[in-house]
């Protein structure tokens, strides 16, 4: 199965390699201010889907809210890795 880390490195890849017909890099080139709007509709459309929607449908919305929050993370220099390293702190007192 896709590893959010692997979702992540093909995000990077399309950053760093861009491919014409990716949606991907039409999000990044729409810059930051799109690509966050992105992340906000997704994460309405997760709270529709949890309050009214089948788990297939939460499951499809969550998907995408992971997506669109990686291309954020990889357009404004912030990886996983960093996302894990809070965690670690916040939760090893």
């Amino acid at each position: 199965p896709m590893q959010l880390n692997e979702l992540e490195a093909i995000i990077r890849d399309r950053q760093q390699n861009p491919k014409p017909e990716s949606y991907t890099n039409r999000l990044f080139d729409k810059g930051v201010n799109k690509i966050a709007q992105k992340v906000g509709e997704e994460a309405t459309e997760v709270i529709v889907a949890a309050l009214g929607q089948g788990k297939t449908e939460q499951i499809a919305e969550l998907s995408d809210l992971f997506y669109h929050t990686l291309v954020l993370m990889v357009e404004r220099g912030i990886t996983l890795e960093d996302v894990y390293a809070e965690l670690e702190r916040r939760h090893s007192r």
